[in-house]
């Protein structure tokens, strides 16, 4: 019985042993770049709470400016273009159901071959334009704002995002298994060693390096499945069979379903009325609670293919992308040819729309953002303090 035991002792020490040389040369290896990741992704939190701050004169309409019917998306869009004069067309424009809010027209021009961020957008500009009086109420250039050079340092490290968010995605997948084998290295030998997983008890603690070494395990143990779910969230984004993977598991199918081209019979406009005026009219019918919907303006969507129709995305609630619907309209026409509520989707596709805000945060409100930026600063320091665990160790002072 007693060999059994020791024998049983004995494999649990190799495999632990084994373990932690992983775990730390795993750790050396991609300490940097989770560093930079988990920094950046923590640092873009909050970015739309504090952006309706800084933003809130040119978001928030003044109440003597508004009137009873806005002007047309025809007439806006030509001011905006005259006044700034910039080369590309407009790509879209973000309304809000709230009518006490500006419309948002963005510049988005890609160049897909570009090695680097920088190169890649040409141009990525949003104006807030008073759609009641025509006037500009705020011009930024979002390609060098503060949230998003951290979205896309976060999403590709400054690289192209289309394959940069490989080289992101591949420390994300050794991180993941830094934290499984973390838990490993914490589960505790014995009854006794129980409460020093779960508490950072220092009264006793004199040297910097056991507070360390506390910190790292003990922070690193209660922020573990949160950022568990917040790395799987990531590298959904990038790895396609994770994605496939996801969706086998949700719907019993690997990939989502491909959406059918509509066309219409018509081939001309009934009315004298622009065809986005008539399909915002109706987008507001249809989705009167909703909190905003964007439009495309150029004839592309944000990848940059042409678009046969006139495709609008309806989102539910404020700050988040989750739950969206779709309409999609003749762009001769203006006729209505589909009307698709986010809840005629299966779990899937819901799932896919869903991952953005569950990766931020946002998919629980407030609460779920104050968790997942907690757990996005320990997630910064445990390179730091995996660091300094081995550094301690390998440079002992001399008796």
């Amino acid at each position: 019985m007693i060999e059994k035991n020791n024998r049983h002792k004995n494999k649990n020490f190799f495999f632990k042993k084994y373990m932690g040389k992983l775990h730390l040369w795993f750790g050396l290896s991609v300490g940097i770049c989770v560093f930079i990741v988990a920094l950046t992704g923590t640092l873009y939190i909050f970015k739309d709470e504090v952006q309706g701050l800084l933003r809130k004169h040119a978001i928030q309409l003044k109440p003597e400016t508004l009137a009873e019917q806005p002007m047309s998306i025809d007439a806006l869009s030509r001011i905006v273009e005259r006044s700034l004069g910039d080369q590309y067309p407009i790509s879209s424009v973000e309304i809000a159901l709230d009518k006490n809010k500006a419309y948002k027209f963005s510049y988005l021009e890609k160049n897909k071959k570009a090695w680097n961020y920088f190169e890649e957008f040409k141009i990525n500009k949003s104006v807030y334009v008073n759609q009641y009086t025509g006037k500009l109420l705020g011009v930024y250039d979002e390609k060098y704002d503060f949230f998003t050079l951290m979205r896309y340092i976060h999403w590709s490290f400054l690289l192209n995002s289309g394959w940069g968010k490989y080289v992101v995605g591949i420390p994300v997948v050794i991180f993941i298994f830094m934290l499984i084998s973390g838990l490993v290295l914490w589960w505790p030998h014995n009854k006794k060693s129980w409460k020093k997983g779960f508490v950072l008890d220092w009264k006793n603690v004199k040297t910097w390096k056991r507070k360390n070494y506390d910190l790292h395990r003990v922070l690193g143990f209660y922020t573990s499945f949160l950022a568990l779910i917040i790395s799987l969230s990531g590298i959904y984004f990038a790895f396609p069979y994770v994605k496939n993977t996801f969706n086998l598991i949700s719907s019993g199918a690997r990939y989502l379903p491909k959406e059918k081209k509509i066309k219409s019979a018509i081939t001309f406009s009934p009315s004298n009325i622009s065809v986005f005026d008539s399909s915002i009219q109706e987008v507001r019918e249809h989705y009167p609670h909703s909190s905003r919907f964007r439009m495309p303006l150029n004839g592309k969507d944000r990848k940059g293919h042409q678009l046969d129709n006139i495709p609008i995305v309806i989102y539910e609630k404020s700050g988040k992308v989750g739950d969206r619907n779709q309409m999609v309209f003749d762009k001769n026409s203006g006729e209505l040819l589909l009307n698709k509520p986010y809840q005629q989707l299966n779990l899937s596709q819901r799932y896919a729309h869903a991952n953005y805000d569950i990766h931020t945060g946002a998919y629980w409100g407030l609460f779920s953002k104050i968790l997942w930026f907690i757990t996005g600063l320990v997630c910064t320091s445990l390179p730091i303090t995996g660091f300094l665990v081995w550094w301690g160790r390998t440079h002992k002072k001399k008796k």
